[in-house]
């Protein structure tokens, strides 16, 4: 038998050997194939979970801008309410009041004074002159007018001020109320926009200063998504921690400067706008929609081209000259030299670089475009959810706004405007100082700021990587190998990193709104 199937195999050594073959070649393509498949799938996988942790640390990083928002708020809302005291206002327009009717009869004095809903003009007032006895429309006021002189100052020996009459009071009311709420709902916007700008360009570099560690073998084999800058103060890119420091302080300019331009600019539109009101005047809501929105056209432009190219720059950032006076104000000098080992001056270049492009991305017409985006909802909030509902009386739907009742309505129900006054004085409290604040949620519930978000986070990293021209030989190389590490790190048009094909902001935000 042995040696029938020795001669069945010597008679069929040609296919069984060509059998043979077959078998081992599809076992090795087989295994090639299932080793292909299986790094495919360890490559998704990877990119998925590099994606996903990206995309939660963006999200990380939009929450920490709204923190950091609410935390640097009350600064400017101290400001603006200590210049344009609407309370001391309204008390003196009470406290004259409250004189006349004791004067009168003394029975009828009423032991707390009425809101400013509730005061009103008396006949001899209404029939007073509207022309200051300096000869100066009360409405034409300068801002310091709108703050009585301290008490402590008058003893002091200081000029006391002249006294006002009751009608001069309350033209004083009108332009300090209204010109308050309307300076704080763009104080926010501004803020708002200014955090995502500076936050997101750190956490950009943060991340690229990952890569660029990854990519130069100083770092394990993934990409850190978390912030290191306390324990890498001398790298390259979003490491630097004197540098970031002393970039977020900037934010002091607006705080403590930059309000006062806002305001000033504001005080001018709304004196144009509602000088000419008088206290007995009965305003229907569209009628105040359309003053709220002639104050607008006034400060941010009357057409979308106006809009887009309007300059917002001066009130963020200081001019290059007065850079170092705010840092000396914020006290980062002084931290750093009481600290060993931190260097007393940060890197010129690394925040030179980063107010160039804040800079830039506040002159671009997307900001612009953004802003006035949250100045909808800021004013659309002030206007047709609380004025709506406690000036007007206006039934709302079941997030607050204005329901969609018609129009006649609209403009046949008229309230005094003491009442809008009055409404204004208390949201003034609550835009700058409301927890939960509801005009900073109905900000960032705009769909376009987390998309120009986005674009600043993910857009611009070539410029970030490219340096200086006297140093590109010297690190052309490890551009190169960030190149080249991003790319393999990625698939196709989906890269997380795709720096040699960045575009410009614009571009970029054009692509996303089209995305939308």
């Amino acid at each position: 038998m042995i040696s029938s199937v020795r001669g069945w195999f010597r008679r069929n050594r040609t296919p069984v050997a060509i059998g043979v073959g077959i078998v081992g070649a599809g076992y090795v393509v087989s295994q090639y194939v299932m080793s292909k498949i299986s790094d495919a799938r360890e490559r998704m996988t990877s990119e998925r979970i590099s994606k996903e942790n990206l995309r939660r640390r963006f999200e990380q990083n939009q929450e920490d801008c709204t923190f950091t928002v609410l935390a640097l708020l009350p600064t400017a809302t101290t400001n603006v309410l200590a210049e344009m005291n609407t309370e001391q206002i309204t008390y003196e327009i009470q406290q004259a009041k409250a004189a006349k009717v004791v004067k009168a009869n003394p029975a009828d004095a009423a032991p707390t004074p009425p809101s400013i809903a509730d005061t009103a003009l008396t006949e001899d007032d209404s029939k007073s002159s509207i022309v200051s006895e300096s000869g100066v429309h009360a409405s034409q006021a300068s801002l310091p007018q709108l703050t009585s002189v301290p008490e402590d100052a008058a003893q002091d020996g200081a000029p006391a001020r002249p006294r006002r009459s009751k009608r001069q009071l309350w033209d004083d009311l009108i332009i300090s109320s209204v010109t308050r709420a309307f300076t704080l709902i763009y104080t926010l916007a501004l803020l708002t926009m200014l955090t995502r700008v500076q936050l997101n360009l750190l956490g950009r570099r943060s991340y690229l200063s990952s890569v660029v560690a990854l990519a130069t073998g100083t770092q394990s084999a993934t990409i850190s998504l978390e912030n290191n800058d306390d324990d890498n103060t001398d790298q390259a890119y979003g490491s630097d921690f004197d540098t970031n420091r002393k970039y977020l302080t900037f934010s002091w300019w607006l705080l403590n400067k930059g309000w006062l331009d806002i305001m000033q600019t504001v005080d001018s539109a709304v004196r144009s706008v509602f000088g000419t009101l008088n206290p007995r005047d009965l305003i229907s809501f569209d009628r105040f929609s359309d003053l709220v929105i002639e104050v607008r056209r006034q400060i941010e432009g009357s057409t979308a081209e106006e809009r887009r190219s309007a300059k917002w720059l001066k009130y963020l950032l200081p001019p290059q000259d007065q850079e170092d006076e705010v840092i000396r104000q914020s006290g980062i000098l002084e931290d750093n030299a009481a600290q060993e080992g931190i260097p007393a001056q940060p890197s010129p270049e690394a925040l030179r670089r980063l107010l160039d492009e804040t800079a830039d991305l506040i002159e671009s017409p997307a900001f612009c475009h953004v802003l006035t985006l949250l100045l909808d909802a800021g004013f659309g909030t002030l206007v047709e959810k609380k004025l709506a509902a406690e000036a007007f009386e206006l039934p709302v739907d079941e997030s607050g706004f204005m329901a969609n009742v018609i129009t006649e309505s609209k403009q046949t129900k008229v309230v005094l405007l003491p009442k809008i006054l009055s409404v204004l004085t208390r949201q003034a409290h609550v835009i700058g100082n409301g927890v939960p604040n509801e005009y900073l949620q109905d900000m960032e519930a705009v769909r376009g700021l987390e998309a120009f978000a986005a674009v600043v986070y993910s857009s611009n990293w070539e410029s970030e990587v490219q340096p200086k021209p006297a140093a590109a030989a010297a690190t052309a190389e490890k551009q190169q190998t960030v190149k080249t590490t991003t790319a393999a790190s990625t698939q196709g048009d989906q890269s997380i990193v795709m720096v040699e094909n960045q575009g410009s902001f614009e571009s970029a935000w054009e692509k996303a709104q089209e995305a939308k």
